[in-house]
């Protein structure tokens, strides 16, 4: 791989890269630090790239070993990290967008008391709109359980999420 190649390949990933590892670490810097190694072990690696089917996927598998040995060696505990979601304010009003928020936060809460595996397939497959495919390779399972602990994750977020609405809660 040259450095052009470099450029419009893996660079492009940082942010999505990024939002992983933070999505894992709960740390800016943490996560910062976990990227710019990816990048230089990418860079590093580059003549064994062509064996690579998919570099992204690669990238992502080798940020999430990366950041879960970063939590092993501290021992971290996970904290909540809100899920950015933009919203078009010209075309809806002050009480929806109120609404919306709520509702947002509400999931971002419920997604982040879910089991490890079913948060980094749901953040990989609704956030980050990877392909099954993409998170087996990444994550380094099959597709049966990526299938199975999507539905999973998705349905209990539906039903707490309906209950915290019925409560008013």
């Amino acid at each position: 791989m040259n450095l052009q190649a470099y450029k419009s390949n893996v660079l492009p990933l940082k942010n999505k890269l990024f939002r992983f590892a933070l999505k894992m670490i709960h740390s800016v810097a943490e996560a910062e630090d976990i990227v710019q190694e990816v990048m230089i072990k990418v860079w590093d690696q580059r003549d064994s790239m062509k064996e690579i089917k998919n570099i992204e996927a690669w990238c992502v598998r080798l940020t999430k070993n990366l950041t879960l040995d970063k939590i092993k060696s501290k021992h971290s505990k996970t904290q909540s990290f809100a899920v950015h979601m933009e919203l078009e304010t010209s075309k809806i009003s002050p009480h929806k967008q109120t609404e919306l928020n709520d509702s947002m936060n509400k999931i971002k809460q419920l997604i982040q008391n879910l089991p490890e595996k079913q948060r980094q397939i749901i953040q990989l497959r609704d956030i980050e709109e990877f392909s099954y495919q993409e998170i087996t390779e990444a994550l380094g399972i099959t597709i049966d359980q990526v299938k199975v602990n999507l539905f999973r994750a998705r349905k209990t977020i539906r039903a707490q999420f309906k209950n915290t609405n019925a409560y008013g809660l």
